[in-house]
């Protein structure tokens, strides 16, 4: 039986030698002195913090060199793959990627017009509690002044400025809590195709400038690789080899160390085994140290199985649990192309507070990306959905923030609907399905009052299964209704099949994304 590279690591992986030397590997690993090692048993004791149940909505800037050639997701890789759309645009744009790498792109990435502090009110407006900046993506570039990686960073090309530590400083000002993300564990195997060639036309076989020694620090050295890695790499493959898991361990520490981020999102589950476990240890212990004792900071992973008993939140790309979670989770969105592209089509805000209501009532976050091109500035579409959130979130937040699920998280034609992509949540239609509607309704609670979101305007009275006094719910007598963003309370009656909320005659000017009813109980 032949066994692949991939299953011999796996296989030796599984040995109690191999047990023993990461044990060994933990222990020697540099990180900050805490309650925290660098083990899956020490992190175990770890539970998320109130701060993040609260918070509910955070903004993301996912923004680098890649965004600077405006063609979207992925580039740095795709632009290497012949025949694919942005190999072609590449070729037509800039020329073939023999001659014409992402190294010659980088410098492009000017970040002309980017106001942080500008940005971050328009942000804190749109009511954002927490605010992400990419750290570093699997093109290999780190935004901020990166001690290993002192050549490919964006204070020493490029915008020239500390891309990470002005969106913090940013951030603390206006007391938004602050993250950053890492897609680095995956960067040894998703540039490989930098290191092929075409395989068709007048320069097949001719090597892509990934090959030249002399830029090996961007594209990673494969010298002691076998040969037809490049082919056969992975894109999300995380096999490497020590010295590069080293490096990506010293260049996450150095991160954290330096900005001290009260979130730490990476791309996948926790890479690398002791290494990644040890970063996640250093961010807990700095922040144990930094407040008292007590542990403030979240890490996000994409693993079921990284989060299943504490150690971390778990997030999910693209998609949205099922069901009520009995622990804080996070949703990963964007509204558009995690990168930024021209011409694309953004989600709308109604399509945003769809997903936010609907997250919130399973005990969710929702982080939400907006893409900013080289510039630095909002496009004039990505405001108009800015905008939209803001003035639903000015009248509406009340049910939103610090708020805890129901017995339920709501009712309607939405809630019979479940589309799931290899067994997991990740929902390939996320934002393609249609919007909510006046029959679809989510729930929160915080103290005495009871949120019910009626994701649009219904003719005639706000009907609530789900609070009929015969419900299988149970639900308590409702003493008092009113509608956020109206002054004065409103006319109800609740009988055996339904409650019945008379809404007032002047319909709010953000109706058609939802209205928030305000219910007290007995």
């Amino acid at each position: 039986m032949h066994i692949t590279r991939r299953k011999a690591l796996q296989l030796l992986a599984a040995t109690a030698p191999a047990l023993a030397l990461r044990r060994s590997l933990a222990a020697t690993l540099p990180i900050a002195a805490g309650p925290f090692q660098g083990t899956r048993e020490s992190l175990a004791a770890y539970r998320i913090p109130a701060w993040f149940a609260d918070a509910k909505f955070g903004i993301w800037s996912h923004w680098g060199p890649q965004s600077g050639v405006e063609d979207g997701d992925w580039y740095a890789r795709n632009m290497y793959i012949q025949g694919s759309a942005q190999y072609n645009y590449h070729v037509e744009t800039y020329g073939h990627p023999s001659k014409v790498g992402y190294k010659d792109l980088v410098p492009q990435f000017k970040a002309a017009r980017w106001d942080p502090e500008h940005l971050m009110d328009l942000y804190v407006k749109a009511g954002a509690k927490y605010f992400f900046s990419m750290g570093v993506h699997h093109d290999n570039f780190d935004m901020w002044n990166s001690k290993y990686q002192p050549r490919w960073n964006a204070k020493a090309i490029g915008p020239k400025r500390d891309i990470v530590g002005e969106w913090k400083v940013a951030a603390r000002k206006r007391g938004l809590r602050f993250g950053v993300s890492e897609h680095l564990s995956n960067s040894f195997d998703w540039l490989a195709p930098a290191h092929t060639s075409d395989s068709t036309g007048p320069l097949a076989g001719v090597p892509y400038d990934g090959v030249l020694p002399a830029y090996k620090d961007l594209y990673h050295d494969y010298s002691g690789e076998p040969a037809n890695f490049a082919k056969t790499a992975e894109a999300m493959g995380r096999v490497a080899p020590d010295w590069w898991k080293q490096q990506y361990f010293n260049r996450i520490k150095d991160l954290v160390d330096q900005h001290q981020p009260d979130l730490l999102y990476t791309d996948g589950g926790i890479p690398f085994d002791e290494y990644g476990l040890s970063l996640v240890a250093n961010l807990y212990n700095l922040s144990a140290a930094k407040h008292g004792g007590k542990v403030e900071a979240v890490y996000n992973s994409k693993t079921t199985t990284d989060c299943a008993t504490g150690t971390c939140a778990l997030d999910r790309e693209r998609g949205v649990l099922d069901d009520i979670s009995p622990v804080p989770w996070q949703t990963d969105t964007c509204i558009g192309e995690w990168h930024y592209k021209r011409g694309v089509r953004y989600k709308t805000a109604k399509k945003v507070i769809d997903l936010l209501v609907d997250i919130v009532s399973k005990n969710g976050n929702l982080l939400l990306n907006f893409p900013l091109p080289n510039s630095g500035e909002l496009d004039f579409e990505e405001m108009v959905t800015l905008n939209g959130i803001t003035a639903w979130m000015a009248v509406n937040s009340e049910g939103i923030y610090a708020t805890r699920p129901w017995k339920i998280y709501g009712e309607g034609p939405s809630t019979k609907v479940v589309i799931r992509s290899n067994g997991q949540e990740f929902d390939p239609n996320e934002g393609k399905k249609p919007d909510l509607t006046a029959s679809d309704v989510r729930f929160t609670t915080k103290g005495d009052a009871l949120y019910a979101f009626v994701q649009g305007w219904p003719e005639g009275a706000a009907t609530i299964a789900a609070l009929g006094t015969s419900s299988p719910q149970n639900p308590a007598k409702i003493t008092s209704a009113s509608m956020l963003g109206y002054d004065g309370h409103l006319k109800f009656t609740q009988d055996a099949d339904a409650l019945r909320v008379t809404l007032p005659s002047n319909r709010p000017t953000t109706a058609d994304i939802g209205i928030t009813l305000k219910l007290t109980t007995a």
